[in-house]
This record gives structure tokens, sequence and C-alpha cells, in this order.
């Protein structure tokens, strides 16, 4: 994916060696009433992903996983805080959840099941490691073009997974190929995957499915469920997907949306901050989408950051742009091997599709060089609308010199984080 600052050459740093590093908390969009057949739980997660967190959760109060609510998938790498909402559980009980990978900081009663997107944003506190002083003035230089001209709206590398390659699993089970995405899912070993892993993952392309349920490390356990369903309908694909988590088979789908989503971006990223006759424009204030008749009208608001133009998320309720709009998001449809059609068949993963803005704004950060106990660092809070990955911030300070490091993967969703 192309850079909006090119002209600032790679500031080298690594992000994520340790927790403290990375650390996110979710702003909720509104409070818990304080009664109610539901308990918010406001927990902190330490290299734990939300899915596994769900499992525990689901585990320890009898519940299944998909009667749990969450607002958003977070990051497994780090620290994060987030709410979720249980069902039928006394908050005290809620409050003996205490361990050093997940506790819980508050429970209090509400009336409703927290839905996938009830979040204002997020806040970010990150220290990037091995940044050279001299260039912390390079950082701030990329943070202040991003200031003016808002940020790239790409989902970031994280939405597709540690192999990066759930867009293919969500794209085939968008067409009814789920003997491919079985075996994206739960075979096709890539030199990413090591130890007890690996091995599934080879017994899966073997055929020996019980085995390789057996042989997945115990957090893994949507791909355990995959592979005993295999099993049990004897390789049958289009029978054992009944037994795929809905809600991650359609998160693979949208990972299948957001390639096709950056794809256009990346199309039009020297013009992302102006709006073209057709395009839909996002008021960045309310969230409305209107179509755009004159440019010329609307270009000072644009300029403002008050409101940007859109992408696709392909579904069957989407809203089509008309002009060259229309043509370009065409284009980045035909080039990625995709047709509108796969959007629209009767499918259990089926979108209802959306529209999203090509960037969004950053009007406030900090910066600071600071030291602790391991040693100097570049330090950068900021907010993000929910939706908006910090990720695609640090890549266009750090581009090809950006490193993750550190941190090992603990989680059963590590490629599942919002």
């Amino acid at each position: 994916m192309p850079y909006l600052t090119p002209e600032v050459a790679a500031v080298p740093f690594a992000i994520k060696e340790r927790p403290e590093d990375f650390v996110v908390e979710e702003i909720p969009l509104y409070e818990p009433c304080g009664s109610g057949e539901h308990t918010f739980v406001a927990i902190e997660k330490r290299e734990m992903g939300t899915l596994e967190a769900l499992g525990v959760f689901a585990a320890k109060f009898g519940l299944v996983s998909r009667e749990i609510g969450c607002a958003g998938l977070k990051d497994s790498r780090g620290i994060t805080r987030q709410t979720l909402s249980l069902p039928g559980v006394d908050p005290q009980r809620a409050l003996d959840v205490q361990g050093p990978r997940l506790r819980v900081l508050a429970a209090v009663r509400h009336v409703n099941k927290l839905r996938v997107g009830q979040l204002a944003g997020n806040r970010f506190d990150l220290r990037l490691r091995g940044l050279a002083r001299e260039r912390f003035a390079d950082l701030e230089r990329v943070l202040e073009v991003l200031r003016a001209r808002g940020v790239p709206n790409y989902f970031g590398e994280q939405r597709f997974g540690a192999r990066g390659d759930s867009w293919s699993v969500g794209r085939d089970l968008l067409r009814g190929a789920y003997e491919d995405a079985f075996a994206q899912f739960c075979g096709r070993p890539t030199a990413q995957d090591h130890g007890r892993v690996l091995d599934a993952r080879r017994l899966y392309d073997e055929g020996k499915f019980r085995a390789a349920g057996k042989a997945w490390p115990r957090g893994f356990h949507e791909q355990i469920r995959v592979c005993e369903a295999m099993a049990k309908n004897k390789g049958r694909a289009q029978y054992a997907v009944r037994a795929l988590n809905l809600r991650l088979g359609r998160f693979y789908v949208s990972a299948w949306q957001s390639r096709l989503f950056n794809a256009v971006l990346a199309a039009r990223l020297d013009s992302f901050d102006r709006v073209l006759e057709g395009d839909l424009a996002w008021k960045h204030d309310n969230g409305a989408v209107f179509l755009v008749g004159d440019p010329e009208r609307e270009a000072a608001r644009a300029a403002a950051c008050e409101l940007s133009p859109t992408g696709p998320l392909f579904g069957e309720r989407m809203s089509e742009p008309r002009g060259r709009p229309a043509e370009v998001e065409a284009e980045a449809l035909a080039h990625c091997g995709a047709t509108r059609e796969e959007f629209e068949r009767e499918s259990w993963f089926r979108p209802s599709g959306g529209r999203r803005p090509l960037r969004f704004p950053f009007a406030e950060y900090a910066a600071s060089w600071e030291t602790d106990d391991a040693g100097a660092h570049a330090r950068v809070r900021f907010t993000l609308p929910k939706g908006c990955y910090a990720t695609v911030v640090l890549r266009e300070v750090g581009k090809q010199a950006m490193v993750h490091t550190g941190i090992t993967p603990a989680a059963a969703d590590d490629d599942e984080p919002e």
C-alpha cells in the first residue's frame, strides 16, 4: 500500500518489544445504567486476544461465547482495556476474575447486550523503541502531515492476521468454497508456523483431521472445532461449516471486504482529501453519507477534514457512487479478482455492506522523548475513531523499517484482532 508521506525517509523503530509499549483503551459509547440482566465488565488483558477472553468467561460462568457481547476485537499483543457484557452473571462474581493476563476492573449491570460497534473510539499510548534521537523531528514532521491532511484509513495489517491470509478465508467462505477456506484456516503451513501449530497444520493437510484437532494448542478453540467437525463429517466441508463460529466466519468475510477497500484507497491516495463529482461523502461529525453533486461547493469542508470521500465495504446493501469514483471501485474489484455478485449470493456469511471514509481526522496527538527502565524512546499518544488503526499512523513513520518485535502471541485469536 502506498504511503502518504514518501518524501520523508523511513524512521526505523520497533514496536511492542514489551506489552507496556502498546496500550489501547476502548472508549465506551455509553455507561451501563446499573440494572438489568446483563453485566458490563471492564477488563484489562495482557497478551490476550478478545476471543480468548470470551472463552475464559464462557468457561467460568457456563456461557456460550456468542452470548457474550463485545464492541470489537482487540489486538492480543500488548495491554488492552475493553468492555464485555455477560448475561445473567452477578457483578460480584464477575469481579472474582483476577489473573496475570486477564482481570476485571469494574462490573455494573445493564439492560442490553453490548453489540459490535458500540464504542466511541480507542485511546493509544505507544512507545517506539530503537528510534534514533536525531530522527525524532522526522517523526513529528510525519505526524504534522497527518494532522493537516488526515490519515489514510487503511485497514491495518493485523486485520489480515499473523499470516496475512484471513482475507482469503473470508473470500472462500463467501463463495461457498468451504474446503479451501478450512484448508487455509487449519492447514497450509507457512514459514510463520512453528511447533504444535505447524504439526497441526501438516496433519490437516494429510487429511488426519482428528489428529490435527488434538495437535492444536489448547487456545485454538475454533481450529479444534473445525478439525473435529471435518473428522465427524468425513472431510465434507459443506457440512462441517456448521461448526464454525458465525461471528468468526463473518469476521473473516469482513477481512475480504477490508482488502478490497484498501485497494480502492491505494488507487485514490493522491486525492483522498478531496471529493469528486459522484462521490459518496462522509460527514465526520455524525457519520452521515451524501452524494456529491458539486465538488467545488464541498471543497472547503473537505479541506478542513469535516468530510471525506468514502470507499466500499462491498455487500448487498452498499450504496454505489457515480462517475469516476464508481469506475475506480469497479477497477479495484476486477484487479482483486472479485465480483459484486459474490457479495449478494445466499450465504450465512453474507455481509450487508456499507461505506467507510478514505481518511480519518488526526487533530490531536502528543509526542515526547522519554526514558524508562528499558532505555530512551519516543512516546506517542492519540485517540482514534472506532474502526481506525494505530498501525496505519505508525506505518507512515516507520514505513518498511517498522519492526514488530518481542511479544509472544498467546491467544486463540492472534489472527483476529480488531
